[in-house]
């Protein structure tokens, strides 16, 4: 048992922690205010610059950025750099927001917005906040975590129902199977809450899928499990 001098010790680096979440959740508020419409693009972070799914991602990027929409993403390499690059040479606001690991991961150079998080989630509110759509890119669990939490603030009524829109169908098929054939299926999803789940396999039906949601509050493009 901790004596009372540990206790008091440790309730003090309690209290200071809390203030570190709220500096960087202030950090992003003042920081972030003000760049919407903006699209946060997500995946991941081990992919290489040779890929043709690098390329992709920056088209992506790039086209939204001509349009006048920021663009959002991790801060990192790989999914994340090819977007703030795409996004960067489009001269559109380009924000990366870094996160703090134990096997650093560097961020990119292509952020004209630049932030560094400590706490996961305080990043992902920021992720979250300002974007107006979703691009979900292939990558692995952190990819994921992201994904499913967006469909699930869109679910609760925590955040407005915005596209989530997911690129790379013979990637996600498993995922997307595994959805329509188990957790609808089974009731533990409703239909209601993957309709503003997109897939996409072209740049410009991501494009045009953003533009559309945008505009004129149409989701167009293939419907990830079709009624």
């Amino acid at each position: 048992m901790p004596n009372e001098y540990e206790i008091n010790e440790l309730a003090k680096e309690e209290s200071w922690r809390m203030f570190r979440i709220m500096g960087e959740l202030v950090e992003g508020f003042d920081t972030l205010t003000g760049i919407e419409p903006a699209v946060t693009i997500y995946g991941s972070s081990r992919l290489k610059a040779d890929d043709k799914l690098y390329a992709q991602t920056e088209e992506i990027a790039n086209k939204l950025g001509k349009l006048g929409f920021t663009i959002v993403t991790g801060g990192g390499p790989g999914v994340m750099e090819a977007a703030n690059k795409g996004a960067f040479e489009a001269g559109t606001t380009s924000v990366g927001l870094n996160i703090e690991l134990p096997l650093e991961q560097p961020g990119n150079i292509y952020s004209n917005k630049t932030l560094n998080f400590h706490h996961f989630f305080a990043r992902k509110v920021m992720l979250v906040k300002y974007a107006s759509a979703f691009v979900i890119m292939p990558g692995g669990l952190g990819t994921l975590d992201e994904l499913t939490e967006v469909l699930t603030l869109i679910q609760t009524h925590k955040i407005k129902p915005f596209p989530v829109i997911i690129f790379g169908s013979q990637y996600w098929k498993g995922f997307l199977d595994w959805l329509g054939s188990t957790a609808l299926a089974k009731g533990c999803v409703s239909q209601q809450d993957l309709d503003l789940l997109i897939v996409c396999d072209h740049p410009d039906e991501v494009v045009e899928a953003v533009q559309k949601w945008h505009t004129k509050h149409e989701v167009v493009g293939k419907r990830a499990l079709p009624k």
